[in-house]
């Protein structure tokens, strides 16, 4: 619990079996986290049986994707924050309280991975990774005209329950650049929103699409053609100061 608000976190799985037991008891193990939610997304014989091990609680979404798993997450989730995290190992669940602090003032809290300090040696953030995924941030930043983004693929992310609901609504991404769309809903709805840096360590296993640098590349230009199609169809986000009027009406 953080300031009297449930959190929830949200851990979507298909190959990670032999890490998401101890990612699960490291988000308990700090204290803040009120539930746990695993959303099995077809994943690896065992998963189920590593999860059983835990306090978190299981679901299944038949879809296979990052986004149809994600959008059946935050569906799930009870909690007034609730966190977007991988189960692989690659965030440290101390790192929570980065997410949680900034919440008292924002909607949203995404984190970023491309901070150089906090890459952690081993870990796939090659020299195109964390520069691809700045460029494409920064074009969000650029035709949205919005706070600091250098990171568009960080999956470490918290959403308020009013934005994560409005996220799950209109989510039309099923595959990987999922991630791109639920920034821009953000941002599109006026809801406040940083980046704040967090660790990146070295993954358990191989993944599926970072793992292979083609599959990156697919991804990083389905990301670019989405973001263009709804600059065009959506508007710049709200100034500040007519975004705290609209936001402060709404919540009186």
């Amino acid at each position: 619990m953080w300031n009297g608000q449930d959190v929830s976190v949200v851990l979507m799985t298909y190959a990670e079996r032999d890490s998401i037991r101890g990612v699960i008891d490291g988000f308990f193990a700090t204290g803040l986290v009120d539930e746990v939610v695993v959303v099995d997304n077809n994943a690896q014989t065992g998963t189920d049986e590593e999860v059983a091990l835990t306090r978190a609680r299981l679901v299944r979404e038949p879809q296979q994707g990052y986004g149809h798993a994600t959008r059946r997450g935050l569906l799930e989730a009870r909690g007034e924050l609730v966190v977007l995290a991988e189960p692989d190992g690659t965030f440290l669940p101390e790192d929570l309280i980065k997410l949680l602090v900034y919440s008292d003032e924002c909607d949203a809290v995404f984190g970023t991975r491309t901070t150089r300090e906090l890459i952690w040696l081993g870990a796939n953030m090659s020299w195109f990774l964390r520069w691809g995924n700045w460029a494409v941030a920064k074009l969000i930043e650029v035709l949205f005209d919005t706070s600091h983004l250098s990171d568009v693929g960080c999956t470490y992310r918290l959403l308020r329950s009013d934005v994560a609901a409005h996220v799950a609504a209109n989510l039309t991404v099923g595959g990987s650049h999922a991630g791109a769309e639920i920034i821009l809903l953000t941002i599109t709805s006026g809801a406040r929103f940083v980046e704040v840096p967090v660790n990146y360590l070295p993954r358990v296993g191989v993944s599926s699409v970072t793992g292979d640098p083609r599959a990156a590349i697919d991804v990083g230009l389905r990301m670019i053609a989405l973001i263009l199609r709804t600059r065009l169809s959506s508007p710049r986000r709200l100034p500040p100061a007519q975004l705290r009027t609209s936001r402060s009406r709404a919540r009186a």
